[in-house]
């Protein structure tokens, strides 16, 4: 959910968005989110942080008057989608531009090098407190955690480590209003030389309407500054097409059902191509200078026959088949002052916790937080 050294730095995630989704400027981006996440954008920058904490005390531009651009847009969402368009154009009416999101969501200042460092990534999310807080999580949900994973084949720590780096185990979930946070960044996206963005977050807008409209999502809901929602962090479009109700109550609460929690990510990463019973990390050693199997991409292109050709072996002997028979990929984790990197060999699971967050830092860094999690937890 975050790069190659042959790619861009991409402005967002989610996001969400997960499907899901990125922050705009967290170091060890790939290929762009399309929905972003918000725990990591909090956490990205000091820059960042200092910015969310004054937002919490400045209100939004007291600006709702609806342009002519918001309304032909409302009168296609409600045509495209069989909405009330009063209403539609009444939920508008409520969203106020915020500059703090605009600020944030913004492209990096000219001139600015953001370095990628792994190593300092890493240690943001996968230190003793969260570590601590991880295991007392999943023992305290072990009943639906066990029920996920039985479910869709989605590890028990895997789904910790989404929720424990996304919101800290919803301790953190965001305190901008979503429907600001979306209107800014679909009718006043800060990168005007982006403008597939501002339309991405158009279609997240249309879908936040759509749920608040249906009683499935509460208007003044708040989130992240990226517009993702609840203890997973999911995109309202994300919302719609892979949120489920795990409680069995009949409704989708991300914000205060875990149960809802736990079962939307454990289905969100088996409809992005989580394989059960498979590593996220393959147990192999890569030749000495792996670089030029890593094309930076989001879907694994090699196999273990062309990684042995390239002298790659097997750790030890006892590791087991599956993945063998599956696509692989050569990830790189850069520290970029000092010209070092680490490769590892990535699974198909390790891709589909890269479309919860288009990023190699995070999806290893989860993967690395569930391995100390079970590390730790009784057995």
């Amino acid at each position: 959910m975050f790069i190659c050294t042959r790619l861009l730095q991409i402005g967002l995630a989610t996001v969400l968005l997960a499907s899901c989704v990125a922050s705009p400027k967290t170091q060890g981006k790939h290929l762009g989110k399309t929905e972003p996440s918000s725990a990591l954008d909090a956490l990205s920058e000091p820059d960042n942080r200092s910015i969310i904490e004054k937002s919490r005390l400045a209100p939004p531009a007291a600006d709702s008057a609806i342009s002519a651009d918001m309304q032909a847009y409302a009168s296609t969402l409600a045509t495209e989608r069989n909405l009330p368009l009063d209403q539609v154009l009444d939920i508008l009416a409520q969203a106020h531009h915020n500059d703090t999101v605009a600020r944030l969501i913004g492209p990096t200042p000219a001139g600015k090098k953001v370095w990628r460092s792994w190593q300092t990534y890493r240690d943001r999310f996968v230190e003793p407190t969260r570590i601590r807080m991880g295991v007392e999580f999943y023992n305290e949900n072990q009943a639906v955690l066990a029920r996920a994973s039985q479910r869709f084949g989605v590890p028990a720590s895997i789904i910790t480590a989404i929720i424990g780096v996304e919101t800290l185990y919803g301790r953190d979930m965001g305190n901008f209003r979503v429907l600001d946070a979306l209107r800014t960044l679909a009718f006043d996206y800060p990168d005007p030389n982006k403008p597939e963005r501002a339309a991405m977050f158009r279609n997240q807008l249309s879908d936040f309407i759509t749920l608040s409209l249906q009683n499935k999502l509460d208007a003044q809901v708040k989130g992240s500054y990226a517009g993702a929602i609840g203890l997973p962090q999911f995109m309202p479009g994300s919302i719609m097409r892979y949120a489920i109700d795990g409680d069995g109550d009949g409704r989708i609460d991300l914000q205060h059902s875990t149960p809802d929690a736990v079962m939307s990510v454990a289905n969100f990463l088996v409809e992005h191509g989580w394989v059960r019973d498979l590593p996220v990390f393959a147990p192999v050693v890569l030749p000495g200078d792996p670089a030029a199997l890593v094309d930076g991409g989001l879907t694994p292109t090699l196999g273990w026959p062309a990684l042995q050709q390239a002298k790659a072996r097997l750790t030890r002997s006892d590791a087991g088949d599956a993945w063998r028979t599956q696509p692989l990929g050569v990830i790189d984790l850069a520290e970029e002052r000092r010209g070092t990197v680490q490769y590892r060999t990535a699974t198909p699971n390790f891709f589909a916790l890269t479309q919860y967050n288009r990023s190699y830092f995070y999806a290893t860094a989860v993967a690395d937080l569930a391995t100390e999690i079970n590390a730790h937890v009784q057995p």
